[in-house]
């Protein structure tokens, strides 16, 4: 018998897991019938008299994640569901991808990386390598650094700006380069010429320790699922 890895993510169309639990081997996984995303960021609202109001954060974002599969055979199911029972309820986090976010609304060929090193709790930053497409507002991507290999978090792209379209004190350099704004605010500090992951995997836990599944009288299975999101 050959080595093997055990993948961490969740099979989905775009991705498969055999019987071994190897990615990228057996049938591709089952599609979402439906998928809700939230995005929670718990802050203090303090509001006066006179209708002044002041508010900041106080608990650190994070997205929460439900799904909702289409009736599914046996054959369908099996792949998903044993997936998540091996993580044993919340004990152990995993990986998905969701279908929206696979790519970015424009082709992106070049590999954009981090131009200077990023602060954490910053809410914008720039990039270099964009030659050949640009990630857009409502694009998502995670970090590539390999000075911190535990950097899970998903952002989003809000704005970009260009050499030609910038805020005061805020232009990027020449055209191969843009400044995007995110949400939420860097979590980490990021070092210079990171990359940045343009399909981007959420890192999740159930919200739950219970699993359970409905069978139909057709045969058929019902399921759904109520994700986290769990940083390492």
């Amino acid at each position: 018998m050959g080595v093997i890895v055990h993948s961490n993510r969740l099979p989905d169309p775009n991705y498969s897991i055999g019987e071994t639990g190897v990615g990228g081997s057996g049938t591709a996984g089952p599609g979402f019938a439906a998928v809700k995303l939230e995005s929670i960021q718990p802050t203090a609202v303090s509001v006066t008299n006179s209708g002044r109001v002041t508010s900041r954060s106080i608990v650190g974002h994070r997205w929460k994640i439900d799904i909702t599969y289409n009736p599914m055979t046996r054959n369908d199911f099996e792949p998903v569901f044993n997936f998540l029972m091996e993580k044993r309820g919340r004990l152990k986090p995993f990986e998905i991808v969701l279908p929206q976010y696979n790519a970015p609304r424009s082709t992106v060929t070049s590999t954009i990386a981090v131009d200077g090193a990023i602060t954490a709790g910053a809410t914008n930053f720039m990039v270099d390598g964009v030659s050949s497409g640009s990630l857009r507002p409502g694009d998502m991507f995670n970090f590539t650094d390999s000075s911190n290999s535990n950097h899970k978090k998903v952002y989003q792209v809000t704005r970009v700006l260009t050499n030609a379209d910038y805020l005061t004190g805020n232009q990027p350099t020449d055209s191969s380069h843009r400044v995007y704004y995110v949400t939420p605010s860097i979590e980490k500090s990021v070092s210079n010429n990171s990359t940045l992951d343009y399909t981007p995997t959420f890192r999740v836990m159930l919200t739950s320790d219970v699993m359970e599944y409905r069978l139909q009288t057709n045969n058929l299975y019902q399921f759904s699922l109520n994700l986290e999101e769990a940083q390492p």
